[in-house]
């Protein structure tokens, strides 16, 4: 199949930088190869063509010239390679080797690398092994972070998913660790609103301390723990058939949260609103109250958008 490309030809106007500025700005966050001097190639997507046709028209409204152009490549990937990201994953890789095999690399570290990565994610529009194994460092250096700052943070390795049955769950007695951050206050959340409106739950100092009759959550060995890659709201989710687009839409906060990952936009607000309610709260269960509340008006929210036009 031949590829089809989108060539941005313009002359911008010589008495205003503002416009030249903004339009070299979106060019190279684009990722926009240069041909020559004024034409730009992207690949022919709907992001794409929205960004080269919103430039093209503040060049035009500023007195430049400039169109936008879909064209067939006849050498069939001739042009793929100058959107070749390697170069940048290579320096990434490197980077998180070195951060793997020194502790003294914390979670600054770690959020720069993060952030760094999706953005050259962003502009890699022909992915391959070298953005796999990239992503793949970063999981391990989050992974390991996470138990380096919580040690009783339960380890995701294991993968089946097990169907359960909401009956079998009522009035029930629920345990995970006290001091509880957003995975538990989330899934607490998620028990007494989705799954066990009776719930009562119980805050350990230890796992050890769970009774057998209790039904443990977030710690290793616990009924509902992370499983794969999902976090405990995640599995939760799965095990009780939650299909519900703004509940995966929080998962997706409470995930990046807790183990990092792609930040949806909300998420540092949320963070700070959580982080707030836990250093106010008279004991946990006054702090499940107050974030379920928080947790209240975000599926409301969510749920709202889905259904506006």
């Amino acid at each position: 199949m031949i590829p089809s490309w989108l060539l941005l030809i313009l002359s911008l106007p010589t008495h205003n930088a503002t416009v030249r500025q903004r339009a070299w700005r979106g060019l190279k966050a684009s990722g926009a190869a240069v041909l020559r001097d004024g034409v730009y190639l992207l690949p022919d997507t709907p992001t794409c063509g929205a960004t080269l046709t919103e430039i093209a028209g503040q060049v035009r409204e500023a007195g430049g010239t400039a169109r936008v152009l879909r064209v067939q490549d006849d050498a069939g990937e001739s042009f793929v390679a100058l959107f070749d990201r390697s170069a940048a994953y290579l320096s990434l890789q490197e980077e998180l080797n070195a951060a793997l095999t020194n502790a003294a690399h914390g979670l600054r570290t770690l959020r720069r690398l993060r952030k760094e990565l999706e953005a050259v994610a962003t502009t890699d529009y022909f992915p391959g092994a070298a953005r796999q194994r990239t992503e793949s460092l970063l999981r391990e250096m989050e992974r390991r972070a996470a138990r380096a700052d919580s040690p009783d943070e339960p380890d995701d390795s294991r993968n089946g998913i097990r169907r359960r049955r909401r009956e079998e769950f009522q009035q029930r007695q629920w345990a995970t660790r006290r001091r509880p951050w957003v995975d538990r206050l989330a899934s607490a959340w998620l028990i007494r609103r989705f799954i066990d409106s009776d719930a009562r739950f119980l805050w350990l100092a230890t796992p050890d301390e769970c009774p057998a009759d209790a039904v443990g959550f977030d710690f290793d060995g616990a009924t509902f723990t992370h499983a794969a890659d999902r976090v405990t709201f995640e599995v939760l989710l799965e095990s009780f058939a939650l299909d519900d687009a703004a509940l995966t839409r929080l998962g997706r906060v409470v995930h990046h949260l807790d183990v990092g990952g792609t930040e949806p936009p909300e998420a540092a607000g949320i963070e700070v609103l959580l982080a707030g309610l836990r250093e106010t709260a008279a004991g946990d269960d006054a702090l499940l109250g107050s974030a379920s509340g928080v947790f209240d008006a975000l599926y409301a929210s969510y749920r709202h958008e889905k259904r506006s036009p």
